[in-house]
Formats: structure tokens, C-alpha cells, sequence
């Protein structure tokens, strides 16, 4: 006790020597200007909406919303330290460089954006797990083609794969022939688009007919519509996955689970050093992809904008994100709701 009071009566002092050397503006809570990377997908976006409204409202930050994506954005904050923040930092594709980065000072983790990860894989509907409570890894799913209909061939299943040119459409492709789909009585049906996907998985659910495919969380359609993400049945094969399955001209693929995706915020060491109290706050700041994918489908469903939704998070979840802040910050961002 003695040792702790005595520190921070020491620290006091020099702390007062250092302030009364800065300009009056910068009281001992000064938050300053803080840039925030807005990444272009709606979990992010709303992220990045809701870190403006509390670090401006609850901290007295002048924020900056910058546009970014996952690739640009670390590496302008790697080599020029600027943005400041990044909200939901999927760092899967980047962990090298940004390891490096870490190790060497100029970046810091701080919350876990997404405490549940981002998760990748094959799911099938809520309705179908509860009937068929035997069908709990991709194996059991393809025992049975005929829970799982294909609309263009009598008597085949259907997996439902990615949108053309993007990744998961060569790995789930790997996936099928992995898992020797296409013996087991599947065809692997070309969805085409986003919405194609997405339409594919709202028709089943409203018809209450089997669907099996490719998707991944938080999304949307996951608060919409109640998934359950299949069991690979096997760990995640890092060689494997990164060699062979995510390539187009891939042999021989394995079976693999998906890589979980590590979602982190990250800040510059420029962000850390200026001792803002809202730091504290993007420590903490973390929440389930239940609650994501409710919010998004939420925003879908009013055409709603990142703020919009930021706004509508802040109303009426103040049982979660009061947790991120303390008394004095969460009553002043209630006053501005």
C-alpha cells in the first residue's frame, strides 16, 4: 500500500512538472485528434461509427473517420503511423508484417474486436441441426444428399459455394473434392454473386428446406437467419490450407478445418504514447458475433447507414458496451443519444 501511494505521489510530481511545461489546452484527459480507419464491410463500418461516437462524445476526442481496408491501412500504419486506430484488423492475411511491427514498437493489439474470431466454414440451417440432431460434422452432412436437395439434378445434394473471385470460392471448391463430395451424390452449385449466396440461404429458410454451403461470421444474414457451422471433423492443417486448398491449381487437397480468424483493434505506438484515456476504452472494447450478426441484420433490414447503426447499438445495448467505459464516459454518451 505504502509503496503503491508513494509511487504514484512521485509520479504525481513529475507529472505536474511535465504538464505545467505543455500548452493550457492539454488537460491531464486530453483526448486530441484521432484518426480511425472506416474498413469497407459493414461489421467494421459500424465499429469505426461506434469508436467516433464514444470517443467524441464520451472522451472529447476530435475524430477523424479515413477511409480503409485491411492491406492499405496496416501498411500506412506500419510505415507512416497513421491512422491512429483500426477498428476490426483481420489479421490472418497480414500477422507477419504486423508481428514484426509489434515486436518492434510502432503497433499495439489492443481488444479483441471480435472475441469469437471471424469463423469460416460450412453451415447448414438452425432447422435441420434440431431434425437431425446425427448430422454434426461435414462427413455426416454428406451421408445424406437427400436433406439436402439439389433444384437442378433429382436425387443429388447441393453444396452451395463462394461468389466467383473470391478466395472462399477455391476453397470451399478444395473442400468438396477433399471430402470426395461429388461420390457421395453433390454437385457443387456455382451461386454466382453475394446476393446470389445470400438469396440461396433466405429461400431455404423461408421454405424450410435443407441448404449446405460455404459462409462465414459476422454476417447479416447469420442474425437473420439461425446457422450452425459444421465440425470439419479434422484440426486445422496450416501447410495444407495455405499451400494447396486456397490455390486454384490445388492437386491434391486435404481435409482441413478453416483457419479461425483473429479479429484485433490496433493502434500506433504515436496513439499509446499520448496516454489518452480512450485507450483504455479500446482495450476493452470486444463483442460475441451474435450480437454482431443480430446488429447488421438489424441494418439490412432499415437500409441503415454505419452511423445509423452505431446509434441504434448505443440505444439499446447499453448493457454491453457500458462495460467498455466508465461511469463518468458512458453517462455523457447516453446524454448525446
Amino acid at each position: 500500500m505504502h509503496h503503491s501511494l508513494k509511487k504514484s505521489s512521485t509520479l504525481a510530481l513529475v507529472f505536474a512538472a511535465f504538464v505545467t511545461t505543455l500548452p493550457l489546452v492539454a488537460s491531464a484527459q486530453s483526448c486530441g485528434r484521432v484518426t480511425v480507419a472506416n474498413m469497407n464491410w459493414q461489421s467494421a463500418e459500424v465499429l469505426a461509427n461506434i469508436d467516433d461516437i464514444i470517443l467524441t462524445e464520451g472522451y472529447g476526442c476530435e475524430v477523424e473517420l479515413v477511409p480503409g481496408d485491411t492491406m492499405p491501412t496496416l501498411t500506412a500504419m506500419i510505415e507512416k503511423g497513421k491512422p491512429d486506430v483500426a477498428p476490426e484488423a483481420w489479421i490472418n492475411a497480414v500477422r507477419l508484417p504486423l508481428d514484426a511491427a509489434v515486436k518492434e514498437g510502432r503497433l499495439h493489439y489492443a481488444a479483441r474486436s471480435l472475441q469469437d474470431g471471424g469463423a469460416e466454414g460450412w453451415w447448414i440451417p438452425k432447422y435441420v441441426a434440431d431434425a437431425n440432431p446425427g448430422i454434426k460434422t461435414i462427413d455426416d452432412a454428406l451421408k445424406h444428399p437427400e436433406i439436402f436437395p439439389s433444384a437442378e439434378a433429382k436425387g443429388k445434394g447441393a453444396v452451395h459455394n463462394c461468389p466467383s473471385g473470391w478466395n472462399c470460392q477455391l476453397t470451399t471448391g478444395n473442400a468438396f473434392k477433399a471430402w470426395d463430395a461429388k461420390a457421395k451424390g453433390f454437385l457443387l452449385v456455382d451461386t454466382g454473386s453475394a446476393a446470389g449466396l445470400d438469396g440461396s440461404i433466405a429461400k431455404a429458410n423461408e421454405r424450410k428446406q435443407g441448404w449446405l454451403g460455404y459462409y462465414w461470421a459476422p454476417t447479416a444474414i447469420l442474425g437473420k437467419y439461425p446457422m450452425v457451422k459444421l465440425d470439419a471433423g479434422v484440426p486445422f492443417d496450416k501447410n495444407a490450407f495455405e499451400t494447396c486448398n486456397t490455390k486454384a491449381d490445388c492437386d491434391h487437397p486435404t481435409k482441413t478445418d478453416w483457419a479461425k480468424s483473429e479479429v484485433f483493434t490496433v493502434v500506433t505506438d504515436k496513439f499509446k504514447k499520448t496516454g489518452s484515456p480512450a485507450l483504455a476504452y479500446l482495450n476493452k472494447r470486444t463483442w460475441g458475433n451474435d450480437t454482431v450478426n443480430q446488429l447488421l441484420s438489424w441494418m439490412n433490414e432499415n437500409q441503415a447507414t454505419g452511423a445509423d447503426g452505431a446509434r441504434h447499438f448505443l440505444k439499446t445495448q447499453p448493457e454491453l458496451w457500458t462495460t467498455w467505459v466508465s461511469p463518468e464516459v458512458a453517462q455523457k454518451v447516453k446524454a448525446s443519444l
